[in-house]
């Protein structure tokens, strides 16, 4: 049972022009309107008035600096997924709420099969998630069972869906 309300935006219609400013800003969000108007072979006008019709219907969602996790000493990923004692629209609400307020999770899903959600945790170290684990996670009301999985390393990562 879905615990969030799914959006019944249709998609939004965008031309092949669109897919490359979508796919150079993936690439580079810090590339100029005259950059990518000169690798798009459009004028600079048009462009901005894309890009800008992208951001108002929210296609773009928001622009991003992508950090080194290791460098930063934030090298420990955990994937946790999660099953709530009662499965209705309350306790869903509940848990999500709690879920956004924790800056240890990076990354939330619904999903279907043993288990409700599965979050992203990103922390320093296993003291530090362990501390996350007691000590926050597991004061959430409502969680049933939790089962962590421990990323040993990151063969891929990527913000690209395009």
């Amino acid at each position: 049972m879905p615990y969030t309300e799914q959006s019944n935006k249709s998609v939004t219609p965008l031309d092949q022009k669109d897919y490359e400013i979508l796919r150079l800003l993936e690439e580079n969000a810090k590339l100029t309107v005259r950059e990518i108007a000169t690798l798009i072979h459009l004028s600079p006008t048009p462009t901005h008035e894309r890009i800008k019709r992208m951001e108002k219907s929210g296609v773009i969602k928001q622009y991003a600096a992508i950090l080194n996790r290791k460098m930063i000493g934030k090298g420990m990923i955990v994937l946790c997924m999660i099953t709530l004692r009662e499965h209705n629209k309350k306790a869903g609400a509940v848990f999500i709420k709690a879920m956004l307020e924790f800056k240890e999770i990076v990354e939330c899903y619904n999903i279907s099969g043993d288990f409700d959600f599965m979050v992203k945790i990103v922390t320093e170290s296993m003291d530090d998630y362990h501390n996350f684990f007691v000590n926050k996670l597991g004061e959430v009301k409502g969680i049933g069972q939790t089962k962590s999985i421990f990323v040993m390393d990151a063969v891929k990562e990527t913000h690209n869906v395009l």
